[in-house]
């Protein structure tokens, strides 16, 4: 599913901050990790979004650019993007509905710009192994998910 281009956003009084990702804990007894993060700009705000523990551990090694014997899923897809010559634009985290978040991948190739729908800890490790790619988070979101 792709959603509307960056020209036709899903509300138009979306207003997204620049974040920097600041690591991921877990703990055995829990069986949820946390991605950690924090505003690049203004008042920093930091935030955390639950994710599986096995989503950590491939976070984690794209934070510290390790790559598996045999590539991991977001390993074979930033493969797959640099291989048909396209660029990250931009992670962005759009909404929340319950304790789900909402995120999307902006790509750019020589077809064209692409947006498409997907899980905010694919997107983060997809944009980890991709050099300059940002993270934004809608910043209506960013309250709800520091209080989550």
């Amino acid at each position: 599913m792709t959603l509307p281009p960056v020209g036709e956003p899903l509300d138009e009084n979306m207003v997204f901050r620049l974040v920097q990702f600041a690591g991921v804990t877990y703990d055995v007894r829990d069986p949820s990790a946390l991605l950690h993060f924090r505003e690049s700009e203004g008042d920093q705000r930091e935030f955390t979004i639950p994710i599986s523990v096995t989503d950590a551990v491939t976070i984690a090694a794209a934070a510290d650019a390790r790559a598996g014997v045999r590539p991991s899923t977001s390993e074979l897809l930033s493969l797959v993007i640099d291989g048909l010559g396209a660029d990250v634009i931009a992670v962005r985290f759009v909404r929340v509905e319950g304790s789900i978040v909402f995120a999307e991948l902006d790509l750019m190739s020589p077809n064209g710009r692409r947006i498409f729908d997907c899980r905010p800890s694919d997107a983060v490790a997809v944009a980890l192994r991709a050099p300059m790619a940002p993270v934004l988070v809608n910043e209506a979101i960013v309250e709800g998910l520091r209080r989550g």
